[in-house]
Order: structure tokens, then sequence, then C-alpha cells
């Protein structure tokens, strides 16, 4: 079955940027409360240095790699985000939206077909292949839908619904980081050199986007300062 063609669905992209760890887990919980509102959007962004995202559920006890750290919305492992493309698709409860296939899925395949365009042979982790390889790394874990080249995984997601929309956002890995080397990108694969800008635009591509600025900027200021900046919440787990 080809992968799904989300270019017959016009959502709102947002500016690339780069930002701190709780300016862009803040900044994806706004867009959820958007996607509440009916509103679609896609954005991609990378970090100022480099951080560890815990997985909603994980104790505070994991953050051991020595990162600044912040807690995701979403559940799921541990991530590092240093030398990767992050993006996050918050998505209306709305028909048009709306297919069996989970977004996890979609999502990954067009970064597979984004891939295959430029040579680069990548696949998704069957059910019944799944492996986990590590207790706290969220890509030491490979589960159904995550998108392999060879025996590594590369890009992997974390959905948290609510009220009927969705937010969705992943790491696609482009070179090993030094924080954790025992995870190879996309770049160390292939032999490529795609920058994160590069891949966003592949990536935006495959679908009818509507480039526009943010409206939640106030809004992304008060959930930073009242969650992601706020140590207390971090740690209450």
């Amino acid at each position: 079955m080809r992968p799904y063609n989300a270019g017959m669905l016009a959502i709102r992209l947002l500016p690339f940027e780069c930002a701190d760890g709780p300016t862009n887990m803040a900044a994806d919980e706004a867009l959820f409360e958007s996607a509440e509102l009916g509103i679609a959007s896609l954005r991609f962004y990378t970090w100022s240095e480099p951080t560890l995202t815990l997985g909603y559920f994980q104790p505070a006890a994991v953050a051991t790699l020595g990162l600044p750290w912040v807690r995701r919305s979403t559940g799921g492992g541990a991530i590092v985000h240093h030398r990767e493309l992050t993006y996050c698709l918050a998505l209306p409860n709305a028909k048009e939206w709306r297919s069996p296939e989970p977004w996890t899925c979609r999502f990954h395949h067009l970064v597979c077909d984004v891939l295959s365009d430029i040579g680069i042979e990548s696949r998704a982790v069957l059910c019944g292949e799944e492996k986990r390889l590590g207790e706290t790394l969220c890509f030491l874990h490979q589960t159904a839908g995550d998108l392999l080249i060879g025996g590594s995984k590369v890009v992997g997601s974390a959905q948290r619904k609510r009220h009927g929309a969705l937010l969705q956002h992943g790491s696609i890995l482009l070179n090993r980081s030094e924080h954790a080397p025992m995870l190879p990108g996309i770049n160390d694969l292939s032999g490529a050199s795609y920058t994160p800008v590069q891949l966003a635009e592949r990536l935006a591509a495959k679908f009818e986007t509507q480039t526009a600025d943010w409206t939640e900027r106030e809004r992304i200021a008060a959930i930073r300062a009242e969650k992601y900046a706020n140590p207390e919440w971090n740690r209450k787990r």
C-alpha cells in the first residue's frame, strides 16, 4: 500500500526556530491548544543546546547524562536532542485529519519517502519486530512504526490526545551525538550531509502548507513559566 499523501491537506506551517527546552515544549503545547480550537499546525525546530527530554511518566531520576532536561507532555522514553531535527504536528478533531492509519505511521512514511527521494533506504519496524536495547533512551527501544536505517532507529515519535485533538512530536536523528554515541543518525548511516533546515524543507513540501507566523507567543510564555521552566513541575512524577 502506498504511503499516505499529506499533500491534499492544508496546514499552517510555523517558522523554523531554534530554542531552549522549556520554550520548545511550551510551544508544542500551545499548538496543541490551538488544535483544540480547530487550527492544524506543523513546525520544525532545533535546540539551542544539547537537551534531554523525559517522557511524561518517566521519573526525574533517569536524567543522569549531565544535560539540561525538560519533561515532555507526551509519553515514551528519554531523548537526547542534539544533532537532529524535531517536528511538531498538532491536528484538530476534524474529519479530514482522520484515517485508520495512525499519524505516527503516516508521518514516518513521509520521512521514508523523503529519504528515498535522496537515495537513502529506510523502513518501518513491523509488528513482532520490536526490540528493547536499553531501559531509558527512546532510541534504544524500537517499536512498531519507528523508522530504521539498517538496524538503527533514526525516527521516533510520541503522541497525546485531548478532546479529540492530537499533539504529535518526534525526533529525526541526523548525526551521532557525543552525549549518546551509541545512536547513529541518518548522515552517519548513509554518508549524506543533510542539515536540519534542508530536511525540514523537504518534509514540509509533502504537505500543502500555508506559511504563517505565531499567534500563540503570549500563551507560550505563560505555559513555559507554569510548567516547563518550573523545576517543581518537571520533577513531580
